[in-house]
């Protein structure tokens, strides 16, 4: 697979060209890296060439090459983004549900039985199916949230709802914690486990035995949900990226 470089010395991608095809790689230096690597994007499967502050492209590249056969499998495996658009199904809270557009409907996105009506121009679809979907995330997770933490004795100082790139909660020394709104179109056990994941965190802030056997007193589906993480969380991630 021969290289195809850029004239700039660090640029933000690159490309390898061969056997009929061109493969782009994002190129990513980090201050903490102490080798060149190679890992997939969770979000999008995309693949990114990771550098060492010191280390050249050229380098980079000659590493990238010699991976040819695993940048190709990592590619052909990578999921397609699910698009916001007319037509496409989502599960929401184990439920699936259709997107539908009307163009003469005003105001936020609904659900309606088993369709989610988007209204106002084609081009602000997505947005509002995001908006809806960020929305119903707070509704759903934030009381689930609270009721697992008060099982604990503890109390919540705030919860956020975020797309975050490639996690799915995280919890604060001061009791915030954060959940994805994509969270909301996984199975529910999924949503139930990683809500449990980080309340439990304000109990203890490590993955010490001590804290998954919290997370087990909060959820029965730890290994159910792991594995379905496992198996199509970088899906999960690409959902609405289209």
């Amino acid at each position: 697979m021969p290289v195809a470089m850029n004239d700039h010395r660090d640029p933000g991608q690159v490309s390898l060209a061969g056997e009929g095809e061109e493969v782009v790689l994002r190129v990513k230096r980090h201050p903490r890296a102490r080798r060149i690597s190679l890992r997939a994007d969770p979000r999008d499967g995309a693949v990114v060439l990771v550098l060492p502050m010191r280390a050249s492209v050229d380098a980079g590249l000659a590493f990238a090459r010699s991976q040819a056969a695993w940048i190709r499998a990592r590619l052909a495996a990578a999921p397609r983004p699910v698009a916001f658009a007319p037509g496409t199904r989502l599960a929401l809270e184990g439920e699936e549900v259709e997107i539908v557009h009307d163009a003469a409907r005003r105001g936020p996105a609904r659900r309606e039985g088993g369709l989610l009506v988007v209204g106002g121009k084609p081009e602000f679809i997505a947005r509002r199916v995001r908006d809806f979907l960020r929305a119903e995330a707070g509704r759903r997770l934030g009381p689930l949230a609270a009721e697992k933490a008060a099982a604990l004795g503890r109390t919540l100082r705030a919860l956020r709802i975020t797309d975050t790139r490639s996690r799915w909660g995280s919890c604060a020394r001061d009791a915030r914690i954060s959940l994805s709104w994509r969270l909301v179109i996984a199975p529910p056990r999924v949503a139930d486990y990683v809500v449990a994941h980080e309340v439990a965190h304000l109990a203890h802030h490590d993955h010490s035995p001590a804290f998954w056997r919290v997370v087990d007193t909060l959820t029965a589906h730890r290994a159910e949900a792991q594995a379905w993480l496992r198996a199509n969380g970088a899906a999960l991630l690409g959902a609405g990226r289209a």
